[in-house]
């Protein structure tokens, strides 16, 4: 239903501020990562997984909000150059740092540990 009543251009307050603040954010959760990962603290996993979403929301938005030409072409390679393979990066981290879970672990069945 938004794809058929949303327009197809908007002006938009604040653009400047928005994109800033999405990189801010970014900045933060790829430094908080690191800090947590570093001392071993093991809320890297929610910096990690939140930093992950928040970079694939930006290659997103950085792609489909590119004009035609150069600036796509930059968005596209930043896109799947830095941005997506970063994701990746910091998803792994997310996923590795779970208790009593690995990135295998996750494609079997979801089961509690079991105490002996």
């Amino acid at each position: 239903m938004l794809a058929r009543t949303l327009p197809a251009t908007a002006e938009v307050r604040n653009w400047s501020s928005a994109w800033v603040g999405l990189d801010a954010a970014l900045a933060v959760g790829l430094a908080g990562t690191g800090l947590l990962l570093r001392r071993r603290d093991r809320r890297h996993v929610l910096a990690a997984a939140a930093t992950s979403a928040l970079l694939v929301m930006d290659a997103w938005f950085d792609v489909l909000t590119a004009r035609a030409g150069v600036e796509l072409l930059t968005a596209g390679l930043l896109a799947v150059c830095v941005e997506l393979p970063l994701a990746g990066v910091c998803a792994r981290i997310a996923v590795r740092g779970l208790p009593g879970r690995d990135a295998r672990s996750l494609a079997g069945p979801h089961r509690l540990p079991v105490e002996r």
